[in-house]
């Protein structure tokens, strides 16, 4: 067997290398931390510490910017980013998109924090907007989820309780009880602040910057576009619009 030959047999055992998106289809790449439970308890506030919330938006400006997308969303410790139908980054090629996602997000998270961190990717596919819409209600939904859980248990921890018994007594209960537990212990949920309780996201805006053309010798102004942040996202249905507006 010649060098060609072996090099082909070689890289015909790379199984995956040749897998790529469905051409047009809306895709969104999800970032998760690997084993940040632990990571976030010994390091940060909980139930919700606003530094860990700009590491991760930091994270989510850099996916948003290396990818050019269109949209990027993070809550806890994800981050969901929206590629245009359109995008040919690194040939739609799944490997890549996945392998890539997670090393910047680890890279940019690690130099921000100024300790390791560790992610994982995987990919959602979706046929068309109203997917699109369905995806992130999903994780806006998993978001308020997830905080009012949080709240309650870290509650009953500061209280006193431990991991089993503060486990324990939120077994079974329904959203109701958890903001009534809540509100026993001083806390009206929704009162918290929004990005806990919704997410944050970012996407591109476009504006007007003023400027000078010293040739013409006259004030001009110049389109400029930059990465909006916002931490006050509506929810459900004024959620679903502001993204159907946004995708469109």
């Amino acid at each position: 067997m010649d060098g060609e030959e072996f090099e082909a047999s070689q890289r015909s055992r790379e199984w995956f290398h040749s897998l790529v998106l469905v051409p047009g289809a809306w895709t969104v790449l999800r970032v998760d931390g690997r084993s940040f439970s632990r990571f976030t308890e010994q390091r940060f506030d909980k139930p919700f510490d606003l530094r860990f919330s700009q590491l991760m938006t930091e994270a989510a400006r850099a996916l948003l910017t290396e990818f050019g997308a269109r949209y990027a969303y993070t809550e806890s410790d994800e981050i969901s980013v929206l590629l245009d139908p359109s995008s040919e980054i690194f040939g739609r090629g799944v490997e890549k998109l996945v392998s890539v996602s997670a090393s910047i997000t680890a890279a940019t998270f690690t130099h921000a924090a100024g300790e390791p961190a560790q992610f994982d990717s995987r990919i959602w596919i979706g046929n068309g907007p109203m997917d699109v819409l369905d995806y992130f209600s999903w994780r806006q939904a998993d978001a308020h989820r997830s905080a009012l859980n949080g709240w309650c248990y870290w509650t009953l921890r500061k209280a006193g309780q431990s991991r089993e018994e503060a486990t324990k007594a939120l077994e079974g209960a329904n959203a109701a009880a958890k903001n009534e537990l809540l509100y026993r212990h001083g806390v009206n949920f929704n009162e918290v602040p929004a990005w806990q309780r919704r997410g944050v996201g970012l996407w591109w805006e476009t504006y007007e910057r003023p400027g000078y053309d010293p040739m013409r010798e006259m004030a001009v102004t110049a389109t400029r576009r930059r990465v909006r942040e916002e931490r006050e996202l509506p929810m459900k249905e004024p959620y679903r619009e502001f993204l159907a507006d946004l995708i469109s």
